[in-house]
């Protein structure tokens, strides 16, 4: 620490290379707790992040190789705990912590990547029951996919052993466990498919903790579990143990013996079930020849003597002769009758008849015609006698004949009727029986006045 006692001038690239070795120096390996922000994972694959927690912050940088060791994904507002190696951004001039591991703090980091990993194939359907396929009664070739050396193809084994020797087998060796484990599995998983014989098969291991078990929990086997076109039964650890592998199999089994169990059924049990089926069938085929025999028995008793069956049909068929005899004779009849009738409407709907008939009303009827029209005549002249009578009676010709004449006042030739239509000086027009007489008015007068009286305007 006497260089900062000692006048040096130091450049700033000098100062910060200094206080970058001692920060490396002395805080080599830290572990420290705190929350996530400002997380950031660009296309080169390290990851950049603040941590930090009520009263201070610091940069964290978790390049590549170590990034890609994570089993789960880190986000924002996540509390975790990393074990870093202090140091110094020197183009900015700030310290930074280099984070090596990363654990969320309250859960282990791998049963953070198990419900992150869960939750995602969730929401893509990887799990649904649509995709579910049903694994065969009686499958004829079993795939294995597990370790050759572990227990679980050994409890396999045996229990295919006991209950159905003869199955046949194909087993896909890998390892379980480690590095690559998880790769191999899904290559297995895609080679049995390919295979194109297999009827089933069963992807598994024996029990281990959450390490060991991990390769069943890796995305790539569960996107090939479901990729396959052959059922898949997951049979991974104990009865307690879960994986990813379990929720996208079609069937999941508590152990590798179980699932052996489960994919095939006992031969003693199949023998059961055969011999239980056979003594049915026996049973329903005596039941049905008997039911057989007594419906031949019924019908063999129901059945009449062809000679009794042929007299009964003689017999009526007699009887439908003499029926048809009697209804071809009253037929006969009645069409005769009705010929005569008709004859009889057609005599007297002869055209000459008709002729005749109408002669004589036409005859008739002229007769009537002339003797009312003499008569219409003789009461039309004596009506018009009587007419004439009347008309020469009101008519004016002879009104006038009698010595009286029609007074018309000139211009316009109107008919006076009183002396109050005229004045003196007025022009007349004076109508007699024979010829008319044109005069001037002289004086007008009422019926109680003389014309000697004095002349009165009208």
């Amino acid at each position: 620490m006497q260089l900062f006692k000692e006048r040096r001038v130091l450049t700033v690239s000098a100062l910060t290379a200094l206080v970058r070795g001692l920060l490396e120096e002395n805080f080599d390996q830290v572990w420290v707790e705190g929350e996530i922000s400002n997380l950031a994972c660009p296309q080169s694959g390290h990851c950049y992040f603040t941590l930090k927690d009520p009263g201070a912050q610091i940069r964290c940088v978790m390049f590549r190789g170590a990034f890609r060791t994570l089993k789960f994904t880190p986000r924002d507002g996540m509390r975790v705990l990393v074990r870093a190696r202090m140091t110094l951004f020197e183009p900015r001039g700030e310290y930074q912590l280099s984070v090596d591991t990363m654990e969320p703090q309250g859960i282990g980091g791998l049963q953070m990547a198990f419900i992150q990993l869960k939750e995602r194939l969730a929401k893509e359907g990887l799990f649904s029951e649509l995709h579910k396929r049903e694994i065969p009664k009686l499958p004829r070739k079993i795939g294995v996919v597990t370790s050759p050396t572990g227990a679980a193809i050994r409890d396999i084994l045996t229990v295919l052993s006991r209950r159905f020797a003869n199955v046949e087998l194909l087993i896909a060796p890998v390892r379980v466990q480690g590095e690559g484990a998880a790769q191999e599995i899904a290559a297995a998983i895609a080679d049995l498919n390919r295979a194109g014989n297999v009827d089933v098969m069963i992807v598994g291991r024996g029990g281990g903790s959450l390490e060991d078990l991990w390769a069943f929990n890796e995305e790539v086997v569960a996107r090939a579990i479901h990729k396959s076109t052959v059922p898949v039964i997951s049979a991974v650890g104990h009865e307690i143990d879960f994986t990813i592998a379990d929720f996208v199999a079609d069937l999941r089994a508590a152990t590798p013996s179980a699932a052996a169990e489960l994919v095939v059924q006992s031969k003693q049990e199949l023998t059961a079930t055969v011999e239980a089926l056979t003594h049915r069938l026996q049973v329903a085929q005596l039941r049905r020849l008997e039911r057989s025999r007594a419906l031949v028995t019924a019908m063999s008793r129901a059945v009449t003597d062809p000679s009794r069956i042929l007299g009964h049909l003689a017999q009526r068929v007699d009887s439908l002769d003499a029926r048809l005899v009697r209804e071809a004779g009253l037929i006969l009849d009645d069409a005769s009758e009705r010929i005569v009738t008709l004859s009889a409407r057609l005599a007297r709907q002869s055209p000459a008849l008709t002729l005749q008939r109408n002669a004589e009303r036409l005859s008739t009827l002229s007769l009537r015609l002339d003797h009312a029209m003499t008569r219409r005549l003789a009461c039309a002249a004596e009506t018009v006698g009587l007419a004439t009578g009347t008309l020469n009676a009101v008519s004016p010709l002879a009104t006038l004949s009698r010595g009286y004449s029609i007074a018309r006042k000139l211009p316009g030739r109107s008919v006076i009727t009183s002396f109050r239509q005229l004045a003196p000086g007025d022009r007349l027009e004076l109508s007699f029986a024979a010829g008319f007489a044109l005069c001037t008015v002289d004086k007008c007068r009422g019926e109680s006045e003389s014309l000697t009286a004095p002349e009165r305007s009208v």
